[in-house]
């Protein structure tokens, strides 16, 4: 058994000090420091830094030069052990609108590596992101290979995809939709959309329960054209932010939380393969990446994902609102969880679920990883 001793633990409704954090591959209990029999327990002194559920990201395409449409199992293994450096213990690793053999070739990478021990964050399942969009919201992706929603393209992967983004108004009388929700529990994401507010209304009520990158890449609220995002307000549906403050006004955070509720935004990262590499010239699905001043971009100007980490996410909401710091971190944990239908075993220390663990400090730099139970440095994998 260990024990996180001298923390401040990030639960659901508020964080206790004073306590120890007991575990081994599942979280056993937190108990009183007077409880702790430290002869037969392996100690960690969090040293009064916080000591919160390890972060998903659900919307991730690289890290550290490697992406997850390059196909191979080091890619992939590159992406899990480096992301924990931000906190992130489990992920989807996203995919692109490429070419329909590259889409298969990750997908079949993703289902190989989720079943193998990458020595960092768990695999969860995928994040399908196109093919299935509108060419006008392409954002950065290629419009060679864009497609009508197809049931056929998928139907061999629905054991190891986990979310579809698609754009709805290409879907012919929604038979994608009603098709992917009756064959099986995949989550069905707006996104890259063109969609009238009457037909995102009408698609959410028919299977879409999820927003991918709100504000980016769909119809925007006007006072006549509602569009997505009116769709959104009034349906209060589980919605993706890339907190950067370059995709969102910060001030967008706090009417969201007004709006749709704390419990309906989800950080991601939609990080590229640039992601921790600092400045300079990147590739996002085939095309030229500059990276400059924190922002990544095509070079005509379009936003090509992200650099963001998953824990500057945190702080950027936690520092531009005035949510609590469990209630910013739930957006990174509990509800990310929750959306993906994992939260039985992740996004919280309770009781039963695996022992993923990150501690960070006041500036939220990671400080200590732990997944299943293991450190993260102490990995043989």
């Amino acid at each position: 058994m260990k024990a996180i001793i001298n923390g401040k633990i990030i639960t659901e409704d508020s964080i206790l000090e004073n306590k120890v954090l007991l575990f081994d591959e599942k979280i056993i209990d937190i108990v009183d420091e007077k409880n702790l029999d430290r002869k037969t327990t392996y100690v960690i002194d969090a040293e009064g830094n916080y000591v919160s559920p390890g972060f998903i990201d659900v919307h991730i395409h690289g890290f550290s030069g490697a992406d997850t449409m390059d196909g191979t199992l080091d890619a992939l293994k590159t992406i899990s052990r480096d992301i924990t450096k931000n906190g992130v213990t489990s992920f989807l690793p996203t995919t692109m609108t490429m070419d329909r053999q590259k889409i298969y070739t990750a997908l079949d990478t993703i289902r190989e590596a989720s079943t193998k021990c990458l020595g960092g964050a768990n695999i969860l399942g995928a994040h399908l992101e196109g093919p299935f969009i509108s060419e006008k919201f392409k954002g950065a992706q290629a419009k060679t290979h864009i497609l009508k929603p197809d049931y056929d393209f998928i139907k061999d992967y629905i054991d190891i995809i986990k979310i579809i983004t698609l754009a709805p108004e290409e879907d012919e009388n929604l038979e994608f939709i009603k098709t992917v929700k009756k064959n099986s529990d995949i989550v069905l994401s707006i996104g890259h959309s063109n969609a009238s507010y009457d037909e995102a209304v009408n698609a959410i009520k028919n299977g879409i329960n999820h927003v991918t990158h709100m504000f980016n890449a769909m119809t925007p609220l006007t006072h006549r054209n509602l569009g997505v995002i009116g769709a959104i307000f009034n349906n209060n549906i589980p919605s993706e932010i890339i907190a950067d403050k370059i995709h969102l006004h910060p001030d967008i955070y706090k009417i969201l939380i007004k709006t749709i509720g704390t419990n309906n935004i989800t950080l991601i990262t939609d990080c590229m393969r640039a992601g921790g590499l600092g400045d300079g010239v990147s590739e996002l699905g085939g095309q030229k990446v500059i990276v400059k001043d924190d922002s990544a971009r095509l070079e005509n100007g379009t936003l090509a994902g992200s650099i963001l980490t998953l824990n500057k996410a945190i702080k950027n909401v936690y520092e531009n609102t005035d949510l609590k710091l469990n209630e910013a971190v739930k957006l990174a944990t509990i509800n990310p969880a929750k959306n993906i239908n994992v939260f039985d075993k992740k996004g919280s220390l309770n009781n039963g679920k695996d022992s993923d663990i990150t501690i960070f400090n006041d500036a939220f730099e990671i400080k200590l990883t732990i997944i299943g139970g293991d450190i993260i440095e102490n990995s043989n994998c």
